[in-house]
């Protein structure tokens, strides 16, 4: 008989052969209904590596039913808040065990990602101090699992073990910066995703031959449509775009890199979940690039 103090918590099994790209948010720094703030999980090796961490991931990984005590490794993009600011509930998240279900982290949390992520992620982990001592003193939580490693860099390899290799290649999001993509390969697969960027030639050689690509995109003539029919918000609507991929440059970028499939996130703004929208906001696609598209939604699952 299940305990009645225990809530089914639905807790999909990972298969040591499986790599596979969960997206558990597609969304922006707006707010708005089906679209949770960034942030893509990856199975591959048995293990759930998390690439951004949106406000809402540790939501997410639940209702996915990867569960946020099964991420250890956390690798980050850039430092805009909606990439980054679900960070201190992943971190405690992660450490507690769900009992009954799960296992909570018992080992250091290794977090990834361009020069400052110490220093920003860091802050995070300082306001957590008083949070932490208290688990650790009074809940008898496990010490090993309040701590963090870093490991920073703009680009190359940054981690490398049990035949997954994840390198990082520098894109362009200025204003801010550094910014970073990731090409994650294992067992002669390649995922690759984006994260926010202008269309680089970085991109495309990170991409190139990749099974998937994960890519932020925007559509221009919605945007503009947007911007004529708001014009005192006209800045506030397209400045955005300048440091973004159109889905028609995402698909150029796809065919130069000779990539199977395509998959367009960070969506500006989001399509409604209908054929015929996502049919409009991937008009034009087609005629540019060859290969399979798709327009990502919160917790689609996406073989590698």
């Amino acid at each position: 008989m299940t305990n009645p103090w225990i809530e089914d918590t639905p807790l999909s099994p990972i298969d040591p052969d499986e790599f596979t790209a969960v997206l558990l948010g597609t969304g922006t720094p707006r707010a708005y209904p089906g679209a949770a703030k960034p942030a893509v999980a990856v199975v591959v090796a048995g293990r759930v590596l998390l690439f951004d961490c949106g406000a809402d991931t540790v939501r997410q990984l639940i209702d996915s039913g990867l569960m946020p005590q099964r991420v250890r490794d956390v690798f980050f993009t850039h430092h805009h808040y909606d990439h980054n600011a679900g960070f201190p509930d992943l971190f405690i998240s992660s450490w507690r065990t769900h009992v009954g279900i799960i296992a909570g982290r018992a080992v250091p949390m290794r977090v990834f990602g361009p020069q400052r992520t110490q220093d920003i992620i860091g802050r995070f982990y300082a306001a957590l101090e008083y949070d932490i001592g208290l688990r650790v003193s009074y809940n008898k939580s496990d010490l090993d699992g309040a701590r963090i490693e870093f490991v920073e860099g703009n680009s190359g390899v940054l981690l490398d073990e049990d035949g997954v290799r994840i390198t990082a290649f520098e894109v362009d999001h200025r204003p801010v910066e550094p910014a970073v993509g990731y090409r994650i390969e294992w067992r002669g697969k390649v995922l690759v995703i984006s994260g926010d960027t202008r269309p680089v030639p970085t991109t495309v050689e990170a991409a190139r031959g990749a099974d998937v690509l994960i890519h932020d995109a925007y559509n221009a003539a919605w945007l503009r449509e947007i911007s004529d029919q708001n014009p005192e918000l006209a800045v506030q609507v397209t400045n955005p775009a300048k440091y973004h991929t159109t889905t028609l440059e995402a698909a150029q970028i796809a065919q130069d890199a000779g990539v199977r499939h395509l998959v367009l996130t960070h969506h500006i703004p989001a399509p409604k979940r209908t054929p015929a929208a996502e049919a409009s906001y991937t008009e034009g696609m087609a005629a540019v690039y060859a290969g399979r598209v798709t327009v990502g939604r919160d917790l689609m699952r996406l073989p590698v």
